[in-house]
């Protein structure tokens, strides 16, 4: 059963300037530069029916590419820092299109996302990682100028079951071009 969910790859150039910040963290595992994205909508584990039929009904979604910005770093987790990730400033193209991700989700019978969508970049999950561990970290290295890129397409990733951080398959992809 394959484990699916959707969003924008991140240009290699931004990786290489997001995997700079890796490191000086203790407990954190760095997620590899190829696995940097932004999830659209996590699905889940699924029979291949109903990944064929998800994959088919994403060809519908109709929007035109817009830009992504990427700004700063930060924690998730509150006094238990789970994960360190760059944040992704949550425009109006990027939030209408998680949307209606999860609008066509529901459609079919997914229950909906229990979590706030909150665009970001997973750079590190963390393990025993301390919370002045981690503002010492985002003291030094929380700051960085903001990277944009053009999301031109939108992908189906897979991966396998695990604590995440990869490897990610792009399954399909879906031209942002309305």
């Amino acid at each position: 059963m394959p484990r699916l969910f959707t969003g924008l790859e991140i240009p290699a150039e931004i990786g290489q300037t997001l995997s700079n910040l890796r490191g000086g963290l203790p407990g954190a595992r760095w997620i590899d530069p190829e696995n940097y994205h932004v999830t659209l909508r996590f699905i889940g584990d699924i029979d291949g029916v109903a990944a064929n039929e998800i994959a088919s009904l994403l060809f519908r979604i109709n929007r035109k590419p817009f830009e992504v910005a990427l700004q700063g770093l930060q924690s998730f987790g509150g006094k238990k820092p789970r994960a360190v990730v760059a944040s992704v400033v949550p425009s109006r193209p990027l939030i209408e299109l998680q949307a209606e991700l999860e609008r066509l989700m529901q459609r079919i019978g997914l229950d909906p996302e229990g979590r706030k969508f909150t665009p970001h970049v997973t750079l590190a999950r963390l393990r025993d990682a301390s919370n002045q561990d981690v503002a010492d970290y985002l003291s030094v290295r929380g700051y960085f100028p903001t990277r944009v890129f053009t999301a031109s397409r939108f992908v189906l990733f897979s991966s396998r079951a695990s604590t995440g951080g990869g490897p990610y398959v792009v399954e399909d992809s879906y031209a942002l071009s309305a």
